[in-house]
């Protein structure tokens, strides 16, 4: 079994809410399609009804009906929402008529829903700006216990067996974080290990810190942040098997690793792989997912206290279908983990 099917076969093993805000947008509407007619999740569509259902008559979907559908617009149920809203952002000048207002809004209404426990879970984007993504599950939702920063991790599936599980790997930051400071890479560097272990399903996650150098071979600020983080994190996750800093090379080539970091329980053996800032982490993932034939599920969001996720305005069907899976896979951790 592929680990995609093993992460849909996980989703549907045990279903979430998971909520599509963009109702009416094609790629969406396809992807939510399939994932009804496989039982992927119990799907959420906010958006008018009728629109809906024109649109997935027009498409050719006959599944759809299956989904909950809510209209912002008309929603029985705004008054609640509004009205948490309102209690959690009144302290920064919300008032209740800002409040009425912005639970007519999908991306904010979806993250009430999921802050109220009535749904588990969103995935937005195909339409919508990070930023827009965002923004409402910081101020609704918040970012986990413990952490500070919300970062983005990307499933490589690589053509190497050698290295990683069979050849996947987990890789963050990738999208969120442009350069973090010692702590929160420390806290990228754990949530990207529960990531590899909710989503990719490894049941010992292995983290190298990568850096230009390995251990001490060459000095500058950037390698001394890389090392501070590594302490962090593991004062942060004594339990987490964690080393650095290592290059590239060092972490995942044994015999490389035996030669450039002899002792460490890492080196060598990596399948979680931590950049020290976003531009390395985005230029590296594209690189092997174009000149290596890889292929890149994500970015997953990671750092909020309940799963939603952010979509590539490019992407396919495809990728909404496999983002409702992994969204599903986060919220069945999340539950676990309370």
């Amino acid at each position: 079994m592929s680990i995609i099917e093993s992460i849909i076969e996980r989703a549907k093993a045990n279903p979430q809410r998971i909520v599509l805000p963009e109702g009416t947008e094609e790629r969406t509407l396809r992807a939510a399609n399939r994932a009804l007619a496989e039982s992927v999740a119990r799907l959420i569509l906010l958006g008018n009804p009728e629109e809906i259902m024109a649109e997935a008559k027009r498409l050719g979907l006959n599944n759809i009906d299956k989904a909950e559908i809510i209209d912002p617009d008309n929603n029985p149920d705004s008054g609640k929402y509004a009205q948490l809203l309102f209690e959690l952002r009144k302290k920064k000048g919300m008032t209740m008529e800002e409040a009425e207002k912005l639970v007519r809004d999908p991306l904010y209404l979806g993250c009430l829903m999921i802050k109220n426990g009535d749904a588990d879970g969103q995935l937005a984007g195909a339409r919508n700006t990070t930023g827009n993504v965002l923004r409402p599950a910081l101020q609704i939702i918040k970012t986990a216990p413990g952490i500070t920063c919300v970062s983005g991790a990307m499933l490589m599936i690589t053509q190497a067996a050698e290295y990683g599980e069979g050849g996947v790997l987990v890789i963050g930051d990738v999208a969120v974080t442009p350069v973090p400071d010692a702590h929160q890479l420390a806290e990228i560097a754990v949530c990207t290990a529960s990531t590899a272990k909710a989503v990719a399903g490894f049941e010992q996650p292995r983290v190298a810190m990568l850096s230009f150098s390995t251990k001490g071979s060459a000095k500058h600020e950037v390698v001394d942040k890389v090392v501070e983080a590594t302490k962090i994190a593991k004062e942060m996750r004594p339990e987490l098997a964690i080393d650095g800093e290592l290059q590239l090379d060092a972490a995942l080539v044994p015999k490389v690793g035996a030669s450039k970091a002899p002792g460490s329980p890492i080196a060598g053996h990596a399948n979680v792989l931590v950049v020290p800032n976003l531009e390395v982490g985005n230029i590296s993932y594209k690189m092997v997912e174009r000149l290596g034939h890889a292929e890149a599920i994500g970015p997953i969001l990671q750092g909020i206290a309940k799963p939603v996720n952010d979509l590539s305005r490019g992407c396919s069907t495809d990728d909404v279908y496999k983002m409702i899976a992994v969204t599903a896979n986060q919220a069945i951790a999340a539950k676990n983990n309370e």
